[in-house]
């Protein structure tokens, strides 16, 4: 039986094609309070995809009606 060897690191231009082909999302939520009282909250929701792959899990969840709504 013959030992193979698996060369396991990947180019940048790899590793960004997977990330637009299947999509990452980041999602973060912040709030700053001052003796109970809120001074600022911060919600932020990045979405990194290919236009395709956006689109495909987009239509799933019902928002490519208000992408393509004009304005």
């Amino acid at each position: 039986m013959a030992v193979e060897k698996v060369n396991a690191s990947s180019s940048l231009a790899e590793v960004v094609d997977r990330i637009l082909d299947k999509g990452i999302v980041i999602d973060a939520w912040a709030r700053v309070s001052l003796v109970g009282i809120e001074l600022i909250a911060i919600e932020a929701r990045i979405v990194i995809a290919g236009v395709d792959t956006y689109l495909k899990y987009a239509e799933a969840v019902g928002l490519t009606a208000a992408a393509a709504a004009p304005a």
